[in-house]
């Protein structure tokens, strides 16, 4: 399970990567355009549908890493019992939520599947979208599951 999960967040992440850089390619020649001619058409569109890829896929990595911000005054006066029990209680916690926001997203996107909806300005079809941001909250529960798996080891 461990390499399952290094080898899914190394992969998402370099896609998020990738999709970060499109950003800051459209977003410079949406710049330029709109100071020759006209902005780049769609960018609103696009700009939400990359951050959301770039977003979703970025944080299975950073919770790896421990990248995300924690505000600790409070924990670190507890004892190391305590403290072992409040990160199983979180991560309990965040992997219900990211299994759910994974189903529900799922939901959404078979339903924007069977629908048709597309975007507004370029018609771009919205639920390839939805499911990899489906996919990246997936991973992110993977994540927590191994993290729980990892405490479960610890206490034995």
């Amino acid at each position: 399970m461990e390499k399952i999960t290094e080898f899914l967040n190394s992969v998402l992440v370099w896609i998020a990567g990738c999709f970060l850089v499109g950003m800051i390619l459209l977003t410079c020649a949406n710049i330029v355009s709109r100071l020759i001619w006209t902005p780049v058409r769609g960018t609103f569109e696009l700009m939400g549908f990359f951050g959301a890829i770039v977003t979703a896929f970025a944080l299975g990595h950073t919770q790896l890493r421990r990248g995300h911000i924690a505000v600790d005054v409070l924990i670190n006066t507890f004892s190391e019992k305590t403290k072992a029990a409040l990160t199983i209680i979180n991560s309990i916690i965040c992997l219900a939520f990211f299994g759910i926001a994974a189903w529900q997203l799922a939901k959404k996107a078979t339903t924007l599947m069977t629908t048709g909806e597309v975007t507004e300005t370029l018609r771009i079809i919205y639920y390839p979208f939805t499911y990899a941001v489906a996919f990246g909250c997936a991973v992110v529960a993977l994540v927590f599951l191994r993290e729980l798996l990892r405490h479960g080891k610890e206490e034995k």
